[in-house]
């Protein structure tokens, strides 16, 4: 449905001083060119853009009669289909500025030929005419807005010119041009094409195909012709009438064959049977092998609902293909800032003469418009901001949805709760028509909208006798009537639309008058504002432009029309107010201030949207504090549309300057209807701000910690808030720390197992709690490392709380360091509970037994740490760095040291340490660990390490004595009574090894 605004698109007009009546016309590089008709070779040049006078800039003579025309902005050049001598020629003008100087010089030459031959230096400030021979006449042609590549239409095939820019010498770069592609397509001859980024589209009287070429890589002997078959299917054949329409030879213009309409998109639409043939025919098409895709085929079906009909009536017309370019990007050439055009988006636009259809084409092929005209069109063309169409007395302006469809291809974040834009499904708008008289031709160029008007002399006659033939692809030849004289009354304007922020300001003044009324037109007409300026904003020229600054402020204006519209009005899309208010960059503050103007009564419930984006707002981390006035209002609002939700407003940091008196009373009516341990913790919260730590005690009474820890996991806004990017403690978490450390960690070790606060914002946050900076690492925090070790089964976690809790040991020991708090856990806690800490080895006990109580001030760290490298999975190297501040000098520091190199498996180096330092742990330390596969170390490390520390007195003498003797009863339980006898030292006193010889010769007795 069309939707009818009495707004003012179009402003000022100019009528362009033309010498000889024109034919046809085309605009580019901020001139209008108007080529002349009765038989004139000549296209006059005149200034567009210029508020004050179309002034002429000069002209240029042609080699024919115009026919068609039109600019490339990629090349610079203007191709004609030109008419001589009953000839058709296909021809390029390059430097056509150039013949406004009295002197300029004209070289033509062909396409394919040496341009070497006709070119000097001087070239460059003359004007060349190309030559572009087809073997067929040229019907139509289009340029891409790309890469100036040049598309023709003949009849049966559509042939493909590369634009190429030669360079002569390092002054001198010329346009050329060369054939590299034809398209064979059987029995169509095209009324129009249109050509752009690949994307080929062509049109017939009633049918429309869209395909697209791709370059790919070379195959070997791939060179020639490629077929892309095309094969309809049953239910497209109306039944074998269009087959035989094309075998039976008609001897009356008395039958009109029509066929049904199809519509074919994507993949389907290569069951048109249409079938196309690629022909490569560039020189170096060795290196190019094009690919073909179908991407739409639409047949129409002429109304025959009138009486009098004639193809007139019915045919296509005003083909064209829009680009979007993506914003933002812009690159530097020779040191200028340019913007640079990547292809964001491409629409497709045809029309009957009662409606028109506008497609997207590119990653997604879909029809997201229908126009329906209040009379005949003539011709349409399509911008980027509005549709504007041509009858025989009106210039009518429509809105199209390019914008929205291409944002939603620039943005992935469209249609979630961050950023919205309107549906591309939104009605179209009709503007205010223009009247003119006798409409021909319409040109579109920037803020310019271009028309040609003639006053017809009605052939009385003629308009009588209708014309009859049959409907098909073919079309006999695109040349026009040409009149024995002038038409009398002709007229060439420049329409000057209205600027993107007038006509914005104008929709948002005419919104207003449906603001009270509670329709879908006040949110219909704001988004046709948003879409209007969005649409400027993409454009890639707005870089550049002196109105960005006001074309984005006016962008954030419409975000916030369109969230008050969805936030007061009660819709299905109401969520919508939310993305919109975030896209205006208004405050929480400025939305409530805004909403209350619009309220008549104070008292009066607000809608669902403004609840929406309220509830969202307040759950977000924002930087935001409201005052205490609007901190409460907001929980009024609240209390009327969701009271449950009350304990989470409170509980953002939005809510922080809130009367906890206030907020009490609300909390009692809420818990009057629906009681929660949310309600009561939050309750909890706002006694503490009462400054009644007894009340708040009172209220954690009322559950047990099991159940608070479950309210804090609904809710942990109330332990910790994010206020600026940082985690900050609440004041109830502050007073849980002092009173009930262990339910505290209890309730961090659940936020974080519930994916509420990861480890590394556990640790800040612990720290922050505990009031500790830097590198110091508080008890509360070992204390969540050790429960959240108990607790946790993921094996990455399991290896870093390994070494943050082994460096904080080894960090203590070293300092001589004791806890902050007291522990919650103590080491045979863990031992029990936690499989990580494993049981104290007995040589370690051994050793501590050993130690002076002076050495025994840390005992718990020191027992903690031994336990947890008694256990079997702890990464010992990560650690090895932060030993060296651990001396070995002391027995609790040496029994680390010897437990970190046993999980290495260094048991020779152990040996040799423990004969030095603590010779009484020797025995105990090989008796647990010298077993299995490491038993050989008895007798050849241990044994040779005593006899050579026993042959002299020293400190240690009577222990290492001992030793050895223990050591030889071990090994003479073990070896065979001659391997025995091979490892004794051969020196040694016969008395002393003779009765560790007699038990090895008894065991062998005995066995």
């Amino acid at each position: 449905m069309v939707q009818l605004y009495n707004l003012h698109p179009f402003g000022s007009q100019q009528v362009v001083p033309c010498r000889q009546e024109p034919a046809v016309f085309c605009c580019g590089r901020d001139a209008l060119l108007v080529a002349c008709a009765s038989g004139a070779c000549k296209v006059e040049v005149f200034a567009l853009g210029r508020a004050e006078l179309c002034e002429p800039l000069g002209s240029f003579n042609t080699l024919g009669r115009v026919l068609r025309m039109t600019y490339s902005q990629a090349g610079d050049y203007v191709v004609t289909i030109e008419e001589k001598n009953k000839a058709i020629f296909l021809r390029a003008y390059v430097n056509w500025g150039c013949m406004s100087a009295e002197n300029s010089r004209v070289c033509v030459r062909m396409v394919g030929h040496d341009p070497l031959a006709s070119y000097t230096e001087a070239s460059k400030d003359q004007m060349s005419i190309i030559e572009l021979p087809v073997s067929d006449s040229p019907l139509c042609f289009s340029c891409c807005p790309l890469t100036g590549d040049l598309l023709v239409g003949c009849k049966n095939k559509l042939v493909l010119f590369c634009l190429k820019h030669r360079v002569m010498s390092p002054n001198l770069t010329l346009l050329d041009f060369e054939r590299s592609l034809i398209l064979h397509i059987e029995n169509v001859t095209p009324a129009e094409v249109a050509f752009c980024a690949g994307y080929v589209a062509v049109t017939t009287e009633l049918e429309v195909l869209i395909l697209k070429l791709e370059l790919g890589e070379k195959l070997a002997g791939n060179r020639g012709q490629h077929t892309y078959g095309s094969v309809a299917p049953e239910k497209f054949k109306n039944k074998g009438v269009k087959e035989e329409a094309r075998s039976i030879q008609f001897e009356t213009d008395d039958f009109v064959i029509c066929q049904q309409p199809v519509e074919l998109l994507g993949e389907e639409s290569q069951l048109c049977g249409i079938p196309v043939v690629l022909e490569s025919i560039a020189l170096d098409s060795e290196d190019q092998n094009f690919h073909l895709q179908y991407i739409l085929y639409r047949r129409f079906a002429p109304d025959l609902s009138s009486f009098l009909f004639s193809v007139e009536d019915a045919k296509l017309h005003s083909l064209q293909l829009l680009p979007m370019f993506e914003t933002g990007t812009s690159v530097t050439v020779d040191g200028r800032k340019s913007t640079k055009r990547e292809l964001l988006s491409l629409f497709c636009f045809f029309s009957l003469p009662h409606i028109g259809y506008l497609y997207t084409v590119g990653k997604l092929v879909e029809l997201i418009s229908t126009y329906q005209y209040s009379e005949k069109s003539q011709q349409a063309v399509l911008t980027p901001k509005f549709l504007h169409v041509i009858t025989s007395n009106n210039l009518q302006c429509f809105t199209v949805r390019c914008s929205a469809a291409a944002a939603r291809d620039e943005d992935p974040y469209i249609d979630t709760t961050l950023k919205a834009c309107p549906p591309v499904s939104l009605d179209v708008c009709a503007l205010r028509m223009q009247l003119f008289i006798g409409l021909k031709a319409i040109s579109h160029f920037k803020n310019h909208v271009i028309v040609l008007t003639k006053a017809d002399t009605e052939d009385i006659t003629e308009r009588k006798k209708p014309p009859r033939r049959l409907l098909s692809r073919k079309v006999e030849s695109v040349k026009p009537k040409i009149p024995l004289d002038s038409e009398p009354g002709w007229n060439l304007y420049i329409v000057n639309t209205t600027s993107t922020l007038q006509l914005y300001r104008e929709m948002v003044e005419y919104s207003k008058t449906y603001e009270n009324i509670r329709t879908e037109s006040c949110t219909h007409l704001l988004s046709e504002a948003h879409l209007l300026v969005r649409t400027a904003l993409m454009d890639p020229d707005l870089e550049e432009s002196e109105e960005k600054e006001d074309i984005q402020a006016a962008f954030r204006e419409s975000c916030a029309f369109l969230g008050d519209c969805y936030s007061r009005f009660d819709t299905k899309d109401s969520h919508l107010a939310l993305p919109y208010y975030k896209m205006s960059g208004l405050s929480m503050t400025d939305v409530l201030k805004r909403l209350d103007s619009t309220l008549e009564d104070k008292s009066q419930k607000h809608e669902k949207g403004f609840i929406f984006y309220l509830n969202h707002s307040l759950h977000e981390e924002i930087d935001e504090e409201l005052s205490e006035e609007l901190a409460a209002k907001v929980l009024h609002i609240f209390y009327l549309a969701e009271p449950n939700q009350i304990p989470h407003v409170l509980c953002s940091p939005c809510t922080k300057n809130v009367c906890p008196k206030i907020a009490m009373g609300y909390l009692e009516k809420v818990e009057a209807v629906v009681p929660s341990v949310v309600v009561t913790l939050t309750k909890a919260s706002m006694a503490l701000k009462m400054g009644d730590q007894d009340r708040c005690r009172n209220e954690l009474d009322c559950y047990a910690e099991m159940m608070l820890v479950c309210g804090f996991i609904v809710e942990p806004r109330l332990l910790r808030q994010q206020i600026k990017g940082q985690i900050i403690p609440t004041e109830l978490a502050v007073h849980l720390r002092e009173t009930r450390p262990g339910f505290l960690v209890a309730s961090v070790l659940a936020l974080h197992e519930n994916h509420k606060i990861e480890l590394e914002e556990a640790d800040s946050y612990i720290k922050m709690l505990s009031a500790k900076d830097g590198d110091a690492v508080p008890q509360l925090l070992v204390d969540f490392w050790e429960t959240l070790l108990v607790a946790c089964s993921q094996e990455e976690v399991v290896q870093e709380l390994h070494f943050k809790l082994a460096v904080q040991y080894i960090w203590r020991l070293a300092k001589k360091e004791m806890p902050d708090t007291k522990p919650i856990k103590t080491a045979e806690d863990l031992i029990n509970s936690c499989s990580h800490y494993g049981l104290i080895f007995p040589w370690v006990t051994f050793m501590m037994s050993l130690a002076p109580p002076s050495d025994q001030n840390s005992s718990e760290d020191l027992t903690k740490l031994q336990s947890l490298l008694c256990g079997s999975s702890i990464n010992i190297p990560s650690i090895l760095p932060y030993l060296e501040t651990l001396p070995e000098d002391t027995i609790p520091g040496l029994s680390i040291h010897v437990l970190c190199y046993t999980q290495l498996g260094q048991y020779e180096k152990i040996t040799e340490t423990l004969l030095e330092r603590c010779p009484e742990a020797v025995i105990p330390y090989a008796q647990h660990e010298l077993k299995d596969e490491r038993q050989a170390l008895w007798w050849n490390k241990l044994l040779p390490e005593l006899c050579k520390r026993t042959r002299h007195v020293g400190e240690h003498y009577p222990v290492l004595v001992s030793s050895l003797k223990e050591t030889l009863s071990v090994i003479a339980m073990e070896l065979e009574l001659r391997d025995f006898i091979n490892v004794l030292p051969e020196d040694g006193s016969v008395s002393f090894f003779l009765p560790h010889l007699l038990q090895c010769s008894r065991r062998r007795l005995v066995t």
